[in-house]
């Protein structure tokens, strides 16, 4: 589906792509973005349009975001995406930054001297790599919500309802449990012991959950004394402990904080007060409720289909509409830093102060068409531009003169997963 803008902005229904094809030949439309591809029509106003009431669903993740639109009226996904980031890499980038001012202090170089915990921290703080995941999603539900009319938004608010599973023998009126509660704990399990044996480590097999501790020896339901294992390990461990069967180590294994799912928490409740801002009524849900609306429907594992599944409101009709998902990979705006330094930490560069060369930005989508050479022919791709005329593309050198501008750097790189056939292409 392509998003559609009416000739004075306002976003109208998202049409299809021969649908497109027809307003761009004759003349009805002109491209107003390539990624994520919108069209802006000419001849009608926003007024003159009818549109319908579009869903924005989100699933956070640490790694990669899944968002999904969902037409209400139809029942019918219209657009997908997945949204990578790269707060490790930011992470990374703070941790060489650190190593070599403490390298250039025990040096006696000039340097600023070392600062304590002499800052105060806002309420909301979050570090650099998880506040970058909350903005980067935020930002594209801003830039979504400018492009199709969205009137609802839906996100997967926790992955685990850890105060239940901690807690298992609390219930009645000081905690009610719902029928998602074993759909919860098995998702976390899972997520916990990498989807293996916690005794063989085989995986592509059928798991079942298992307790460290028998309950016939006193063992409890609380998620600190499970784990998941294959049927054969789990027979052949019968009512024997995890220490009794050769595997002591699971026990401190098991009482091991899940890290990664802690900070994607933390992550998710910053957006969902991001979201809050917005104005628009926003559903919640947990993992739980995700992974049993896709097995209700019988969708194979993917961001984009979690997304599409999140929350108590997903059809039991709901329904493809798109060929292509969009992947979107966080690249940054280029380096902050004012003097870059060799591995020893002595600056060997320092940033220039222009930006722009020749009408263009590093990061810049662009198409070249050569006429003659090696690389004679048509190249499409995002450029590395330098102060003389000789930019990078793809690999290769290529004059200014040969370049045609599609889209302006926006932090971001995009990709496109044909559905209908294996593999991705790049743009």
């Amino acid at each position: 589906m392509v998003f559609v803008l009416s000739s004075d902005g306002v976003p109208l229904d998202p049409c299809h792509e021969a649908r497109a094809r027809k307003l761009l030949k004759a003349g009805r439309a002109a491209v107003w973005k390539r990624y994520p591809f919108t069209i802006r029509l000419k001849d009608r106003l926003a007024a003159e349009a009818i549109s319908h009431e579009h869903r924005l669903k989100i699933d956070p993740g640490s790694k990669t975001t899944g968002i999904v639109i969902v037409q209400e009226e139809t029942a019918r996904v219209v657009w997908a995406g997945e949204l990578t980031h790269r707060g490790q890499q930011i992470r990374d980038a703070l941790l060489r930054r650190r190593q070599i001012r403490c390298s250039r202090r025990q040096r006696k170089t000039r340097y600023r001297p070392v600062r304590f915990l002499n800052r105060r921290r806002r309420a909301g703080w979050l570090a650099p790599s998880l506040a970058h995941r909350a903005l980067t999603t935020t930002t594209w539900v801003r830039r979504l919500r400018a492009l199709c009319p969205i009137t609802t938004i839906s996100m997967e608010l926790v992955r685990f309802d850890t105060q239940a599973m901690e807690h298992p023998e609390i219930s009645g009126t000081e905690y009610q449990r719902g029928t998602l509660f074993g759909w919860d704990v098995w998702n976390y399990l899972l997520a916990k012991w990498g989807h293996r044996c916690a005794y063989c480590g085989a995986t592509g097999v059928p798991l079942e959950q298992e307790h460290l501790i028998p309950r016939s020896r006193g063992g409890s339901d609380r998620i600190t004394n499970l784990t998941i294992a294959c049927r054969p390990c789990n027979e052949r461990k019968g009512n024997q402990t995890a220490a009794e069967f050769g595997f002591p180590h699971l026990m401190a294994q098991a009482r091991a904080p899940l890290k990664d799912a802690a900070a994607v928490n933390s992550v998710r409740w910053a957006i969902y007060q991001h979201l809050l801002a917005t104005g628009l009524p926003v559903e919640v849900g947990t993992g739980g409720r995700t992974k049993w609306n896709r097995a209700r429907l019988g969708y194979t594992k993917a961001h984009w289909r979690d997304a599409a599944v999140v929350g108590a409101s997903t059809p039991d009709d709901l329904r493809v509409a798109v060929a292509s998902v969009l992947l979107i990979a966080a690249a940054g705006h280029g380096r902050r830093q004012m003097c870059g330094t060799n591995a020893s930490g002595f600056p060997i560069r320092h940033r220039r102060r222009q930006k722009q060369w020749f009408g263009f930005r590093s990061g810049d989508l662009v198409r070249a068409v050569i006429p003659s050479g090696k690389y004679a022919g048509r190249h499409v791709g995002r450029i590395a531009v330098r102060s003389r005329p000789s930019f990078k593309l793809n690999g290769f050198d290529v004059h200014p003169k040969y370049l045609t501008l599609v889209q302006r750097a926006d932090g971001y790189c995009y990709f496109t997963h044909n559905l209908a056939k294996t593999g991705t292409v790049r743009n």
